[in-house]
């Protein structure tokens, strides 16, 4: 029995590079498209890399005018970077400070702060309540850092997006959603 390949990357016509990769989770072919990262195209594992090479080439159009825009993210974000680089030890005193004041005002407790350059995450909290937050983070307007930070708290009491999570987030910030998108526009900055 011969393992069918996990990725592949092909050529199309009017696009240009594009990474096939099967995915277990996915349960249709998708295209995505993310800053420094291309085009990807989830397969599910039924599907032939052929099938979903000519699924991308029909959504040829689609793929160019977001490759448009990611470009353009891709320019602010390295023009972002050159130009303000960030101070790592000022960035760490900040969100440590942001997210203790966040923590005693709301009365949430935590193990450990960890401060990194993530490349795909603003945060994230472990199980054993050990907080990471992103450099980046000091780029964002101040709501989305406290956002970002009580998300995190909040997942010290609910392990997961469930209802139960986004109900206690919306009790401490209003529209949770609402600013988690907002937060989204920012994703560029994740490099």
């Amino acid at each position: 029995m011969t393992l069918k390949p996990k990725s592949k990357t092909v050529e199309l016509s009017s696009v240009g590079t594009i990474l096939l990769e099967r995915s277990r989770k996915a349960k249709r072919i998708s295209v995505s498209i993310r800053p420094f990262k291309g085009v990807r195209v989830a397969v599910p594992l039924g599907i032939s890399f052929a099938k979903a090479q000519m699924f991308a080439q029909s959504k040829a159009s689609w793929i160019n005018k977001h490759l448009g825009k990611m470009e353009q993210l891709e320019l602010k974000a390295r023009a972002l970077s050159n130009a303000c680089p960030i101070d790592r030890s000022d960035a760490r005193k900040v969100l440590i400070d942001r997210l203790n004041l966040l923590a005693k005002k709301y009365g949430f407790a935590y193990n450990r702060v960890f401060i990194r350059n993530q490349k795909t995450r603003w945060g994230s909290c472990s199980t054993k309540n050990n907080i990471n937050l992103n450099v980046n983070l000091v780029r964002l307007p101040d709501e989305l850092i406290d956002y970002t930070i009580l998300h995190e708290l909040v997942h010290t009491r609910v392990k997961n997006h469930s209802q139960r999570f986004w109900d206690q987030l919306d009790l401490l910030l209003g529209d949770a959603k609402k600013i988690d998108k907002k937060l989204s526009a920012y994703e560029f900055l994740l490099i």
